[in-house]
C-alpha cells in the first residue's frame, strides 16, 4: 500500500530532478533554482532556495555523505553547493560551454561526471575540483548517467538511443545501440554487485521515449570483457518514461512517465506493484529515500509529491525518526558503532523494533563491527533470516547508522570504505582503494581475498602505506 503524505509546491516551473541524501531532499527546476528540504518533516531549510544558475537546472545529486550537492544547467556549468551553509563551493565550467543536461557523483565521491547537449562528457576529480578527462559521442545529447556501485565505471544514455559503459579513463567498455527507440531518458545502476564463479554482474535500469522501462545485466568476464544482456522489459506505462530509480536495497524500482503516472515494481521479479496517479502533468523525476520508506516524484505540474510505502518492503518512516531520537539519548551514542559490544547491538535491536533478531545475533556474537559488515547474503545464508522484509528493514537501519556516523563534515575520502571511520593508518590495496590497515587485513583474512569495493579478486595482498592521504587527514584533524 502507498499513501501521498505531502505535496511541495514551491517551484515556479517544471520540476526536473529530485535527489535524496540521508537527511535532505533536493529538487531543481526550470525556474533556475534548487530547493532543499529536511527529509524528516519536509520543512524547507533556511538557505533554500539556492540561486546561482542563469538558466534551467536540469539535474542535481548529493555526494555520498550528503555534505555537498552538485547541480547542472543550461548555463553550461555544474555548481557545487555546501549543504552546511548553502554557499557555492565551486563552479565547474563544461568544456565547449554547451548546456549541461546530467551530472552524477561516484559512490566514493572521488569523481563527478557531467554530460552536455553536444554529446560531450567531463570527468572531474571531485576533491580537487579539477577536470580529469573528457569524452564525446557525436551527433547526440547526453541526458542520462549513473555510476556503478564500485565507482570504477559509469553508464551514459543519449537522445540517440544508445547506452554506453565507460571506465575512468574514458574508454568505452561496451555500447548497447538502440537500447531505446527514439532515445534514452534515464539510466540507473542497482546498488548491489552480484558475483559467482568467473563472472561479476551489475544490474542497470533504463527508460526511454519508447515508453519502456528495461532492466539489464552487465557481466564482467574473467577475460576483462563486458557483456550486456536484457533481462526484463516493463510495459506498465503508456507514454515515454522519463525517469527511473532503484531503492537503496535494490529490491524496488520506480519510474515516472508522460502519461502522468508513477509506477513501482518488484525489481527482481519484474512485477508491477503500484501505479500512482496524483500528478497533473508529465512525471519527470523520481527518487527513493536511502533511509526510509519514502519516494519523491517531481512533475511538470511544478510540484513534488512525497509518497510512503506501507507494505513493509522498505521500512517505516515513523520508526526511523523514533530510532534516531532513541540513539541520541542512549549510552551507546558516545561510542562509534564499530566499538559497540554484543549487548549494545542487542539494545539497539530492541529500540528499532527488531527484537526477534536479538537471540540469533547473540548466538552468533554479532558486535558493532560485525553489524556494520552485514549483507543480504550473510543474513540469509549465515544467520538464516528468511524474511525478505526483515532483512531489508535491518539493512536499512544499519545504513542509517552509517549515515549518522559519516555525515559529520568529514571528507568521504578520509573514511575507510569498510568501517566508514576516519582512517589512522591508510594503506592502498591491489584494487587501488585506500583502507584502514587493520580493517583491510582482517577483510583479506576472512573474505577470500576479494575487493571490498568491487568484489573482484585481489591480485596481491600487498598493502602500500598511503603517506599522502595520512598527511592530508592529519592536516584536516589539526584544522578541525
Amino acid at each position: 500500500m502507498t499513501s501521498l503524505i505531502c505535496t511541495l509546491q514551491h517551484h515556479q516551473d517544471d520540476v526536473n530532478w529530485c535527489a535524496y541524501s540521508a537527511k535532505l531532499l533536493a529538487t531543481c527546476s526550470g525556474d533556475k533554482t534548487l530547493r532543499i528540504y529536511d527529509a524528516r518533516d519536509f520543512s524547507e531549510l533556511p538557505f533554500s532556495p539556492l540561486t546561482g544558475h542563469g538558466y534551467s537546472v536540469h539535474c542535481c545529486c548529493f555526494s555520498a555523505c550528503g555534505q555537498f550537492l552538485a547541480s547542472c544547467s543550461t548555463d553550461a556549468t555544474t555548481v557545487i553547493w555546501s549543504m552546511v551553509s548553502g554557499e557555492i563551493e565551486a563552479v565547474l565550467e563544461h568544456p565547449g560551454r554547451s548546456p549541461v543536461r546530467i551530472c552524477a557523483f561516484s559512490p566514493d565521491s572521488l569523481h563527478l561526471v557531467s554530460g552536455a547537449s553536444d554529446g560531450t562528457l567531463a570527468l572531474w576529480d571531485f576533491p580537487s575540483r579539477q577536470l580529469r578527462r573528457t569524452g564525446a559521442v557525436n551527433d547526440t545529447t547526453m541526458v542520462a548517467c549513473s555510476f556503478s556501485p564500485c565507482s570504477q565505471m559509469f553508464m551514459t544514455g543519449s537522445t540517440y538511443g544508445d547506452l554506453r559503459l565507460w571506465d575512468l579513463c574514458m574508454n568505452q567498455l561496451h555500447t548497447e545501440k538502440n537500447a531505446h527507440d527514439l532515445g534514452v531518458s534515464c539510466c540507473t545502476f542497482a546498488p548491489s554487485i552480484l558475483s559467482g564463479g568467473q563472472v561479476v554482474q551489475f544490474r542497470v535500469a533504463s527508460c526511454g521515449q519508447d515508453s519502456l522501462l528495461k532492466i539489464w545485466a552487465i557481466n564482467k568476464l574473467s577475460s576483462g570483457a563486458y557483456k550486456m544482456k536484457l533481462l526484463h522489459t516493463l510495459t506498465g506505462q503508456s507514454a515515454p518514461v522519463l525517469s527511473c530509480a532503484y531503492s537503496s536495497d535494490g529490491q524496488l524500482l520506480v519510474s515516472g512517465s508522460v502519461d502522468k503516472t508513477v509506477t513501482i515494481y518488484d525489481a527482481e521479479n519484474a512485477v508491477l506493484l503500484y501505479r500512482l496517479k496524483q500528478h497533473e502533468r508529465y512525471v519527470t523525476a523520481c527518487a527513493f529515500s536511502p533511509t526510509s520508506s519514502l519516494i519523491a516524484t517531481g512533475s511538470m505540474d511544478k510540484t513534488v509529491n512525497i509518497w510512503r510505502l506501507e507494505d513493509g518492503c522498505s521500512g517505516n518512516e515513523e520508526s526511523a525518526q523514533t530510532s534516531i531520537k532513541g540513539r541520541a539519548s542512549g549510552g551507546r551514542s558516545k561510542l562509534l558503532v564499530s566499538d559497540w559490544s554484543e549487548d549494545d547491538v542487542s539494545e539497539w535491536l530492541l529500540e528499532e523494533g527488531l527484537e526477534g533478531l536479538v537471540d540469533r545475533f547473540k548466538a552468533n556474537n554479532i558486535d558493532g563491527t560485525e553489524l556494520l559488515s552485514l549483507t543480504k547474503e550473510t543474513l540469509a545464508s549465515e544467520l538464516h533470516v528468511e524474511s525478505v522484509g526483515l532483512r531489508s528493514k535491518l539493512l536499512r537501519k544499519v545504513e542509517e547508522l552509517k549515515s549518522d556516523s559519516v555525515c559529520l563534515g568529514i571528507p568521504d575520502e578520509f573514511l575507510c570504505p569498510i568501517t566508514r571511520e576516519l582512517m589512522k593508518e591508510p594503506v592502498i590495496a591491489a584494487d587501488g582503494y585506500s583502507y584502514e590497515k587493520e580493517a583491510i587485513e582482517s577483510w583479506i583474512s576472512t573474505k577470500n581475498r576479494s575487493s571490498p569495493m568491487t568484489n573482484l579478486p585481489l591480485l596481491t595482498t600487498l598493502l602500500t602505506p598511503n603517506h599522502t592521504l595520512k598527511m592530508a587527514i592529519g592536516r584536516w584533524k589539526t584544522s578541525h
